[in-house]
C-alpha cells in the first residue's frame, strides 16, 4: 500500500513527533477561551478558574494546582491511555466514566497533595499564602507541557519571599517533574510530600514513598483505588515526618528544589496495584 505525501507526513508525525500533553486554564464564567497567565492580587481564583487552577496532562493523568491557599497539586487518573483534559475539563459526566474516561479519585483535603509545594520555618508548615498577588502560566514546547504558580509576598522569617511552583509533564513519559523556586534570592525550606488516607498500604525506599488505596472523594462517579507516589534525592532533605495525613519532606536551605511525581489507579491495565507501582519507580 502506498501512502500519499501528505499521510505520510501525518504518519511520521505520529510516530515521531505528536506530543502527547496539554495543559488547560480558562475562566468559568465565559465561553471557553484558554489562557496562558492570569494573576490575582487576593491569591484565590478557586471558584472562577475551570477545574479550580491551571491543569497539565499526559497520557495516564492530568494534574492540577489549586488557585487558593492551598496551592496544592490534585491528580485526574485514568482508565485508559490518551488526553481527555479539553474535552472533560477534569469533570466527565457519570456516563462517560462507566464508557472508560478517567475521574477526579483523588482528594487533597488540606495537604500538599502529591507533590505540593510548602514551606518550613523551623517549627511548622507555612502555606504560600497570604500574598500580595498570586500569577497562574501555561506553556507547552514540542515535547511537554508545564504550569506555574508564582505566589508573591509569602511572608516567611520575618520576610516576604516568592514562590514559583512549576510541574512538567513529559511526551511518552508517565512521571511529572516538580520545580520550587525561591525568586527572590532568599534560601528558604521547601516542604513537599505526599497524602493518604486510613486504610492505605505504604511503601517506601530511600528515594521514594508510594502509597495506594482509597480516596474519601464524592465528585467522581465510583470510588477507585489510587496509587501515588514521589521521587526525591534524600541529599536534599533534613527532615522526614508524618502528620496522620501526609507524609512530608523537609528541605535543607536552598532556593530550588525538584522531585518526580507519579499516579496510577486500578481501572488501568499497566499499573493497578502498589506492588507494581513500587516496581516501576525502581
Amino acid at each position: 500500500m502506498k501512502l500519499s505525501f501528505m499521510a505520510a507526513l501525518l504518519f511520521c508525525g505520529i510516530c515521531f513527533g505528536q506530543n502527547n500533553t496539554d495543559n488547560s486554564l480558562y475562566m468559568k464564567a465565559e465561553k471557553i477561551s484558554y489562557l496562558t497567565d492570569i494573576g490575582s492580587e487576593s491569591g484565590d481564583l478557586y471558584q472562577t478558574i475551570g477545574h479550580h487552577g491551571p491543569a497539565v496532562e499526559n497520557e495516564w493523568m492530568a494534574l492540577r494546582i489549586y488557585f487558593s491557599d492551598k496551592v496544592a497539586i490534585d491528580v485526574y487518573n485514568k482508565a485508559k491511555k490518551g488526553l481527555e483534559l479539553k474535552a472533560a475539563h477534569w469533570y466527565p459526566t457519570p456516563e462517560q466514566q462507566k464508557e472508560g474516561w478517567g475521574a477526579d479519585y483523588y482528594k487533597v483535603g488540606a495537604t500538599v497533595g502529591l507533590g505540593g509545594v510548602k514551606l518550613w520555618d523551623g517549627e511548622k508548615v507555612v502555606p504560600l499564602n497570604p500574598v500580595t498577588n498570586r500569577l497562574a502560566h501555561v506553556g507547552k514546547t514540542e515535547n511537554t507541557s508545564y504550569m506555574e504558580m508564582i505566589s508573591r509576598g509569602v511572608s516567611y522569617k520575618g520576610k516576604k519571599v516568592d514562590i514559583k511552583v512549576r510541574v512538567t509533564v513529559f511526551s511518552g513519559k508517565r512521571e511529572a517533574k516538580v520545580e520550587a523556586f525561591s525568586l527572590t534570592g532568599e534560601k528558604v525550606q521547601f516542604v513537599t510530600g505526599v497524602n493518604y488516607f486510613k486504610g492505605f498500604e505504604t511503601k517506601k525506599g530511600s528515594n521514594y514513598i508510594a502509597v495506594w488505596g482509597k480516596h474519601p472523594e464524592d465528585v467522581a462517579a465510583e470510588i477507585v483505588e489510587v496509587g501515588a507516589a514521589i521521587k526525591y534525592n534524600p541529599k536534599d532533605y533534613v527532615k522526614n515526618t508524618d502528620d496522620g495525613t501526609q507524609y512530608l519532606l523537609i528541605s535543607k536551605p536552598g532556593k530550588y528544589l525538584a522531585t518526580e511525581i507519579v499516579s496510577a489507579c486500578a481501572k488501568e491495565k499497566e499499573i493497578n496495584t502498589l506492588d507494581k507501582l513500587e516496581a516501576y519507580i525502581k
